[in-house]
């Protein structure tokens, strides 16, 4: 669960800093948002949260 909130936080920052800094328009951030919250109702959900445990343990040697 902690994984997960940090993560939000960690990609609602970088859409912040791509909507401030560079050409990310807001309907395509908008766009973002809808399509991960319409992906994680769908049965490649429980993939998507495995693969990014993995990466995530990889990267930063969670366990």
């Amino acid at each position: 669960m902690m994984i997960s909130i940090s993560l939000v936080l960690l990609l609602g920052l970088a859409v912040f800093i791509a909507l401030r800094f560079t050409y990310l328009r807001f309907t395509h951030a908008l766009l973002c948002i809808l399509f991960g919250f319409y992906l994680s109702e769908t049965a490649a959900a429980p993939e998507v949260r495995r693969f990014i445990s993995i990466v995530l343990a990889t990267v930063f040697g969670i366990s």
